[in-house]
């Protein structure tokens, strides 16, 4: 086994120290660019990526699959979801179990996207979609309720809010 060649001593080690730097230097200047040009050029995202904001579904009926069993507000680590359950009206019946969720929130300036509320979810009622363009401008803008919760998210890029700046 050869060992490596010695570092010159005194004013040569000085200097080999700076052309090695500058080496590094020089190296990273003249590399290929890989910046992306967003939200100009919008990167696919991967088809079975969750990485953005969730999703309450609903049965082909129409009744709301969340059951409001509150499993996914303590599977949450951050203590950003709040689910209040309530007993269902026979007559007018809002999912098809016994219980609905009368109040449900999830508060976007404490979830970090880990997906351990979607695993929680015994009828799965709720889904991470691949809509990550949500910017807030206040602290009540980041807690969506229910009702937009079930709306399906817009199209990456074609939210006039992100293409106001």
């Amino acid at each position: 086994m050869s060992e490596p060649a010695p570092e010159p001593q005194g004013i040569g080690a000085g200097a080999w120290a700076i052309a090695k730097g500058m080496a590094t230097v020089f190296k990273q200047t003249f590399r290929k660019d890989n910046t992306e040009r967003y939200p100009d050029v919008i990167a696919p995202v991967p088809e079975r990526s969750h990485i953005g904001r969730h999703l309450l579904n609903r049965h082909e009926n129409g009744l709301e699959k969340c059951i409001g069993c509150e499993l996914c507000a303590f599977a949450c680590p951050a203590d950003a979801i709040w689910v209040e359950g309530a007993d269902n009206d026979p007559e007018n019946p809002v999912s098809p179990g016994e219980r609905y969720a009368k109040d449900y929130q999830v508060n976007y300036l404490r979830c970090i996207m880990c997906g351990l509320c979607v695993e929680a979810c015994p009828t799965r009622a709720l889904t991470l979609t691949s809509y990550y363009e949500m910017a807030f401008t206040s602290r009540e803008e980041a807690i969506w309720t229910k009702e937009r919760l079930m709306e399906p998210p817009p199209a990456l890029g074609t939210d006039p809010v992100d293409r106001e700046g």
